[in-house]
């Protein structure tokens, strides 16, 4: 008889991620070869976990075509050399992805159906920009149902604006800059490459070379730098580059494992799930999604904003990780929050995201026993917000001195 169970996330990992386009690392690989990288590299780490107990693998793309299609949770599987008992599915939730993956499998997981599967994401924005293959039905214009410029991520940045005035631009690029500084000290510190797979690339001229660490970072940045950048997306505006999260590639995977599968094995799971929640906003302003995911996945878990120790928060842009912040009267340099930076810096390759933020929260669990609740939460296109509450493992219930 199946039996309802707890859900751990056991571990994760993820590629370097890189810079879209012809000249970022990733131009000469595929995307399914990265998911491939990640998975081989979380499977290595995890050997006491017999593959075929896996009972299935989910990986998310938002691009569904070309090196991203085929039902990659199943193709992934077979190419990264699981036994052919293991099946996989495909996710699509967008920018929330990978966390759709972990949610759906520890939600399966959860009822006593599967006791391990592997969960995450990939997107190779250089071959497949977001929206490339997309025809989006005509009604949503003609109907007045979804304005033109929901589909474009930086213009429901600028309106995040509009709407919140005290939500100033010179917050954003503060917020921008200290994102850039926290990886780079964060790199430093050693924190950031332990959970790294290295990955071969080939460059232009066919030399092979290494990629063992994310390549758009700018940890130079300065208010005077950002000051002087374009808005691209309306003149005169208040979202840049520099607030907002660069296009990007890359891939993430996770190991998640039932209460009883964790006993047989004897693994020590990096974070428990508490609950999760998904919620819809008007298209049109997409980055206060994560708000409503948010309250519903703390009244789910019968917590409160209080209750969270740290904040693991997707930066597609710095305006809407500030206008969370500000709902729930968190400061914006609150050091709770992203204290390793986030995708400003690192980058956001749409689908993978979820689960990098989900592997930075589990490192940091490991350093802070002092901490018992920590969120994962972002916002997600056409009007949606996903988070997802963990309880640390290691909390022994004793302040931080």
């Amino acid at each position: 008889m199946a039996e309802i169970s707890d859900v751990f996330f056991v571990d994760g990992v993820r590629t370097p991620f890189g810079r879209a386009g012809e000249k970022g690392m990733y131009w000469n690989t595929r995307a399914d070869d990265l998911a491939v990288k990640a998975t081989i590299g979380l499977l290595e780490r995890n050997a006491a976990v017999p593959a075929d107990r896996i009972d299935d693998v989910a990986i998310a793309a938002t691009s569904q075509t070309g090196d991203q299609g085929l039902t990659l949770g199943r193709s992934v599987a077979i190419l990264a050399g699981l036994p052919q008992t293991v099946p996989g599915l495909a996710v699509e939730r967008m920018c929330a992805g990978a966390m759709t993956s972990v949610t759906t499998m520890g939600a399966s997981i959860g009822v006593g159906m599967y006791d391990f599967a592997l969960a995450g994401g990939v997107e190779h924005m250089g071959h497949h920009p977001i929206g490339g293959n997309a025809d989006p039905n005509p009604r949503f214009v003609a109907e007045k149902m979804v304005d033109p410029g929901a589909l474009n991520m930086g213009v429901t940045a600028e309106r995040i604006f509009d709407r919140f005035p005290h939500l100033t631009k010179e917050r954003s690029d503060r917020y921008g800059m200290l994102s850039q500084h926290k990886v780079q000290a964060a790199y430093d510190a050693g924190k950031i490459q332990p959970d790294l797979v290295s990955v071969a690339i080939k460059d232009a001229d066919g030399a092979w070379g290494l990629a063992s660490e994310d390549e758009g970072r700018r940890p130079q940045t300065t208010m005077e730098d950002l000051a002087s950048l374009k808005t691209p997306f309306r003149p005169h505006g208040r979202v840049t580059a520099g607030t907002s999260s660069p296009l990007t590639d890359g891939a993430t995977m996770s190991l998640l494992a039932g209460g009883g599968a964790v006993k047989e094995f004897g693994l020590t799971p990096k974070m428990r799930m508490v609950s999760f929640a998904f919620a819809g906003v008007q298209p049109e302003i997409m980055g206060i999604g994560p708000i409503p995911s948010t309250e519903k996945a703390l009244k789910k878990a019968g917590l409160t904003i209080d209750d969270i120790g740290l904040f693991e928060l997707n930066e597609a842009f710095a305006i809407q990780v500030i206008s969370l912040l500000d709902h729930f009267g968190i400061a914006d340099d609150d050091p709770r929050v992203n204290q390793w930076g986030g995708a400003i810096a690192l980058g956001h390759p749409l689908a993978a995201s979820g689960v990098r933020l989900m592997i930075q929260l589990a490192a940091q669990f490991a350093e802070r026993p002092d901490v018992r609740y920590g969120l994962t939460a972002m916002c997600v296109g056409l009007g949606q917000g996903g988070s997802v509450i963990w309880e640390n493992p290691h909390y022994n219930g004793k302040k931080k001195k």
